[in-house]
């Protein structure tokens, strides 16, 4: 199973965990990423989401990040497919960074596209992103236990 973390769920278990929500958010983003280590699914990586890590200002946040990303199993970069696909999620109501992401983890053919970002979960929902489809983390968490008993 192929997976595409964007940002804002990588640095979830970074977060303060005094909300309830944000506190089961990370504690799934962990989970994957034991399964990620122990190779029971994969990681899709993308030349924007390096382009976000690097432009962080926190070293430990910065360092965290680009160590899991260092796991991944494909690296997909910006060319001209990817943002064609960027620009029509874009088209219809994407941000562009959040288009060039989520177009990434399509044309990696990622099984799923990871958020923690509502309003993107909501807007990348309402467009075709076939094969890849859009979950939070406890989603996915849900995801993959189902794939893994299947």
């Amino acid at each position: 199973m192929l997976i595409y973390l964007d940002n804002c769920s990588l640095q979830r278990p970074l977060d303060s965990r005094s909300n309830p929500r944000i506190h089961l958010e990370s504690e799934a983003v962990l989970a994957i990423l034991d399964l990620l280590e122990a190779g029971v699914v994969r990681l899709v990586s993308s030349e924007i989401l390096f382009f976000e890590i690097e432009r962080n200002s926190e070293a430990l946040s910065r360092a965290y990040a680009l160590e899991v990303m260092s796991l991944a199993a494909v690296q997909i970069e910006a060319g001209q497919e990817v943002q064609d696909l960027a620009g029509r999620f874009a088209q219809q109501g994407l941000r562009p960074a959040d288009a060039l992401h989520l177009a990434s983890a399509v044309h990696g053919r990622a099984d799923f596209f990871c958020t923690c970002d509502d309003k993107l979960l909501r807007r990348a929902r309402t467009v075709d992103t076939s094969p890849t489809r859009v979950v939070s983390p406890l989603e996915l968490i849900e995801e993959i236990e189902t794939w893994r008993s299947s």
